[in-house]
């Protein structure tokens, strides 16, 4: 029996499609998309259509995309998480505001998003009090 050696083809691909998905609908869907970056934790992280798959926890800010004959495109987003699994690229948020004036997104994130993030420790902060109050309630009760 006689095995033959197959070499691996790599297809290059050119263009991405990118969804920015919403709980309750699709904000964005794109074809033909060269490039995108996007913002996490440790920086901006850029993506091209031959980059390996890969998830990132992404941060509130401004998600940047190129579109193939129209140029780039501007989308504020809250955290949320980035897939991309071979030519598709999936942007999971709770919250996206479209639209090509860049600074008015940059506004939009730091009013809309940021202020959220600081809403949120204050609720976690309100909350970690209370559980520590009822921790302390149970240890006494049970003592007693």
């Amino acid at each position: 029996m006689v095995f033959m050696k197959q070499e691996k083809k790599t297809m290059m691909v050119k263009s991405m499609n990118l969804e920015v998905l919403l709980p309750s609908r699709i904000f964005v869907r794109k074809e033909r998309v060269l490039r995108i970056v996007a913002d996490t934790r440790v920086g901006s992280f850029g993506f091209l259509p031959n980059r390996l798959d890969c998830v990132m926890s992404l941060m509130p800010g401004i998600l940047v995309y190129e579109i193939e004959h129209e140029g780039e495109a501007y989308i504020a987003v809250d955290r949320g998480i980035l897939v991309k699994a071979g030519p598709d690229v999936f942007v999971s948020v709770h919250h996206a505001t479209g639209g090509v004036d860049l600074g008015q997104l940059e506004e939009a994130v730091k009013r809309d998003f940021l202020t959220l993030d600081e809403r949120e420790q204050s609720v976690r902060n309100v909350l970690a009090k209370l559980e520590s109050g009822f921790i302390r309630q149970f240890a006494e009760f049970r003592n007693e």
